[in-house]
């Protein structure tokens, strides 16, 4: 079997650092989702592509019930529960994603060593060295849009059934240098 069918057919980790969830994927369907604190802006969550290389029982302190270690370089950053959970839903953490205890420890025997994790990238929060730049007037969506971060397996197909729109709204609303190839993470703009 290849990765991308092992990748496809187990169970796969989404963390959007924007809306602070992550998110469980079982055969590219979503799961379940969780409300997570993740980096502040001087020391963000990196974005990318990663694995889970270690699981830990009760490590403590900070890191809560749970731990869940990632392959990201440069760091010891992980998935872990917290012993301070009104930092969940917050830019908090030294990169690190954080989570109610009660939550990791539901999630942690689901998620076998060597599990795929994806970090959106988030324009001017991923990169090293303080705060996103603030937008400039009118670059956001139109007051007549709803905004849709994409996840693993959406298309566009797929995002203008769950908003009940058509595809041809969708292509209007967003100008897309290719509509059959979407990255995880993207702002696609649903209009209302």
């Amino acid at each position: 079997m290849t990765d991308a069918k092992m990748y496809r057919a187990g169970i796969e980790l989404f963390i959007n650092p924007q809306t602070r969830q992550l998110s469980v994927y079982v055969g590219g369907q979503l799961s379940k989702t969780y409300p997570v604190g993740v980096g502040k802006s001087s020391t963000p969550t990196p974005a990318g592509d990663y694995k889970v290389v270690n699981k830990v029982t009760n490590p403590g302190g900070v890191l809560g019930s749970r731990w869940m270690g990632l392959n990201i370089p440069g760091g010891n950053y992980g998935i872990h529960g917290t012993n301070n959970p009104s930092s969940i839903g917050k830019l908090v953490s030294l990169g690190c994603i954080r989570m109610h205890n009660q939550n990791a420890e539901e999630l942690f025997p689901q998620v076998p060593v060597g599990t795929p994790v994806r970090i959106a990238a988030v324009p001017g929060y991923n990169q090293k060295g303080g705060a996103a730049p603030k937008p400039a007037p009118g670059s956001g969506p139109p007051l007549d849009h709803t905004v849709h971060v994409v996840r693993p397996g959406d298309t566009l197909w797929k995002i203008a059934r769950e908003y009940n729109v058509s595809l041809d709204a969708l292509l209007a609303a967003n100008p897309l240098a290719d509509p059959d190839r979407l990255e995880v993470g993207q702002t696609i703009y649903i209009p209302k």
